[in-house]
């Protein structure tokens, strides 16, 4: 490791590169279905439960990871961590079945979820309580820009290569940046051998974390926000491409668009945490965030939208959820100097497992109309802006956010 500190905007960067790898790993490989498909003798669909396994393993994984990295530190949960990543894609790039990739899909996201774990940790640990909503909000503008990239990146690869290395490239760019972490990251937070690993411990941390109120609100009311967001995910193919019956081509195009509005709401995230606090910022993003998603689902009841109106309530979703999810984490956290780690894991379980819930039940309805889509959406955010209002977490929140 560096014996110099290294700058802020290099942790930053560092810290992004870890963020990046979990959209690197589902959507990379999404190009190669085909092949994937044929070469195990099966269909797309039953390659895409490698999808499903992959976010099983995403969020169960983070509830370990977050006493490990209180107890031994930073940096060596996220070397073993991002070992298993690396051994797991060797499984990937190797397997001789389709069951067996989904089951190292499974095994791929248990390392990989370490650093989403470790990274939202360390905000806390190089940067101030004042800084972490702008340094969640700079990670998340890095982190919407790895699903532009990660598709087309993913093409050219399948398109001159065997599949495999799209696996092969992932251990390239994990291999880089635990090299820069290494080098140029030094470890500032102290272990706490106090910290124990055994699961009634465990469990009594995550009840003592849970009990304090700003983290229950704030972790629960952007859970249910991020639900918005997995419901985009999985519904906006159906309508766009059932429904509105857009080309492939065209679809890539208007995804690309919609997924600006992430980098927008990051950008006047900033820019407005200069003058507005944390918290007016994210009751106002969840506030529009609901009226726009009910106004979405009057429209599509009554048949008022077509393409171009559909992709502008996705858009102003989108942005609203690039400044509820950084400054929701920043306030979540904000109550914990000890036990960063396990509140980091049980965050990112919550979101995951919400979020996968509503993902989920968008395939619960056989139908090609947005309505379905339009209802999930708009549920999502009354439970997150129900959340915020019953819960008032407004008594406990740190002068500075």
């Amino acid at each position: 490791m560096s014996p110099t500190k290294p700058s802020r905007a290099f942790v930053i960067f560092i810290l992004g590169a870890f963020d990046t790898i979990t959209p690197l790993t589902i959507d990379m490989y999404l190009p190669a279905f085909s092949q994937i498909a044929e070469e195990f003798g099966t269909t797309t669909a039953r390659v895409s439960l490698s999808l499903t396994s992959y976010f099983i393993g995403l969020g169960i994984g983070q509830i370990f990871y977050g006493p490990l990295l209180d107890r031994y530190g930073r940096h060596k949960p996220l070397y073993y961590g991002m070992a298993l990543y690396i051994i797991s894609c060797l499984g990937c790039a190797w397997a001789t079945s389709v069951e067996m990739f989904i089951a190292f899909r499974l095994v791929q996201a248990l390392g990989c979820c370490v650093s989403a774990v470790g990274v939202r940790a360390m905000v806390r640990d190089y940067f101030t309580l004042e800084e972490s909503p702008k340094i969640f909000s700079m990670l998340m503008l890095i982190l919407s820009v790895s699903p532009l990239l990660a598709p087309s990146l993913g093409s050219a690869i399948t398109s001159h290569l065997h599949w495999s290395w799209v696996f092969y490239m992932l251990i390239i760019v994990v291999v880089l940046i635990l090299l820069l972490t290494y080098f140029f990251l030094p470890e500032v937070y102290k272990p706490d051998p106090t910290v124990s690993l055994r699961i009634k411990p465990m469990l009594a941390t995550y009840r003592e974390i849970l009990s304090n109120r700003q983290f229950s609100v704030y972790t629960l009311a952007t859970s249910f926000s991020l639900g918005g967001l997995f419901v985009y995910l999985a519904g906006s193919t159906i309508i766009l491409l059932d429904q509105f019956k857009v080309s492939p081509a065209f679809y890539a195009i208007l995804f690309a668009l919609q997924s600006i509005g992430l980098i927008l709401g990051n950008q006047l995230n900033i820019m407005l945490l200069k003058s507005q606090g944390a918290q007016n910022l994210y009751r106002y993003a969840l506030t529009i965030q609901m009226l726009s998603v009910l106004l979405f689902v009057l429209g599509s009841v009554l048949g008022w939208y077509d393409v171009y109106t559909t992709v502008a309530f996705f858009f102003v979703l989108l942005t609203c959820l690039g400044m509820t999810f950084p400054n929701g984490s920043a306030l979540a956290l904000a109550p914990f100097t000890q036990n960063m780690g396990s509140a980091s894991s049980l965050m990112g379980c919550l979101q995951i497992g919400i979020g996968g819930l509503f993902s989920a039940s968008v395939g619960l309805f056989n139908t090609t109309s947005s309505v379905p889509v339009a209802v999930l959406l708009a549920v999502a955010a009354v439970c997150a802006w129900a959340v915020l209002v019953v819960g008032k977490p407004s008594g406990d929140i740190k002068s500075v956010l």
